[in-house]
């Protein structure tokens, strides 16, 4: 189903200060969506409220065509994963996972048969008789996962659930997510400031910036072909440049502005007549040869890769070229080039 969770023109606000400003979003049913910014950019606090965890200033909130905006919390079928985890740590898994089922008053026939089942579909079975200062930080996420999934929600929503667990825990985390995701058909909407992380796992992304969207897009469209300079900064095009005048300027001067011809470089290509800039990412620079003059002024290693920083007219410049390669000393002057086929254009340098 199309436009299962709706969220129309919803602003939310802490006193006079607004988080979020008119933001419309559409999620589908079935659909794993992300939320990714950095932090104070509005992602949790969008959460929350669909949750009803925040008041909304104005808007609308509609989940499977019914209207919850003014519901509590308990009423509107949205379940919550916490980046705390929020364990009862005088409780046992399986009381843990069963709190919400029996504060439903359901059957203990149901709440046993319920909580067998969330515990089996998160592998947490032969853990059911353990206490949470027993099980390893993961473990303890997939608890709160099972515990959501047992209240049967129309859509789970998580909050950064990763953030707490070490680089090996939080691989293993995605693939849990995206199984159990696969498993149940559930609607999941998570937060998190990880590009990584959004890229691996949802099927769409939301960028956020200042409590606005700034993008959506599958993972492919976001990595590949951001729109904006935020976006594109945060995705990893570190090479960001303003375009006026079949020139390109600094990423501040984006309207041309009165900069000395020595803060400009000539570009050989035409662009759209929208394009207001263009993006490179460091393994698109040429080092070596080109149009453009530049100084080392920074070389480190980095594996299959030696990362270069120079310094040009533009202002810095970031280009990783392959570690086999003989390598620049630090001092070196240099041409390099941005080849235009390996840049991204972007209409907004705001």
């Amino acid at each position: 189903m199309s436009d299962f969770l709706q969220l129309e023109s919803l602003t939310l606000a802490y006193g006079k200060s607004i988080a979020v400003e008119s933001l419309n979003l559409s999620v589908n049913q079935g659909e794993l969506v992300a939320f990714l910014g950095p932090s104070g950019c509005g992602k949790s606090t969008t959460l929350r409220a669909i949750a009803g965890l925040m008041k909304t200033r104005s808007g609308h909130i509609r989940l499977d065509a019914e209207d919850i905006t003014r519901k509590p919390p308990n009423k509107r079928d949205v379940g919550m994963v916490f980046q705390s985890y929020a364990l009862f740590p005088h409780l046992s898994v399986t009381e843990n996972v069963a709190f919400g089922l029996r504060l439903k008053r359901l059957d203990k026939q149901d709440i046993d048969k319920r909580v067998t089942e969330g515990l089996s579909i998160v592998g947490l079975g032969e853990f059911a008789r353990r206490m949470p200062a027993e099980l390893s930080g993961g473990q303890q996420q997939r608890v709160a996962l099972a515990r959501a999934l047992v209240m049967d929600p129309k859509v789970l929503l998580l909050d950064e659930p990763l953030s707490n667990l070490d680089a090996r825990l939080r691989l293993e985390m995605r693939s849990e997510l995206q199984r159990v995701q696969q498993q149940t058909g559930l609607t999941m909407i998570f937060v998190t400031h990880d590009q990584v992380e959004a890229l691996s796992l949802a099927d769409r992304i939301v960028v956020m910036n200042k409590g606005s969207i700034e993008q959506i897009g599958s993972p492919e469209e976001i990595y590949n072909c951001p729109a904006t300079r935020f976006v594109a900064d945060f995705v990893g095009f570190e090479n960001i440049f303003a375009v006026h005048d079949r020139q390109l300027l600094p990423a501040d001067d984006n309207v041309g502005g009165d900069k000395p011809h020595s803060a400009r470089l000539p570009l050989t290509c035409g662009t759209a007549p929208d394009t207001r800039g263009l993006a490179w990412r460091p393994a698109s620079v040429v080092l070596g040869s080109g149009n453009y003059p530049g100084t080392i002024v920074g070389n480190a290693f980095a594996g299959t890769v030696r990362e270069y920083l120079l310094q040009t007219a533009l202002g810095p410049v970031r280009a990783d070229v392959n570690a086999e390669l003989p390598a620049y000393p630090t001092g070196s002057d240099v041409m390099f080039d941005l080849p235009f086929d390996k840049a991204v254009p972007l209409s907004s340098m705001s």
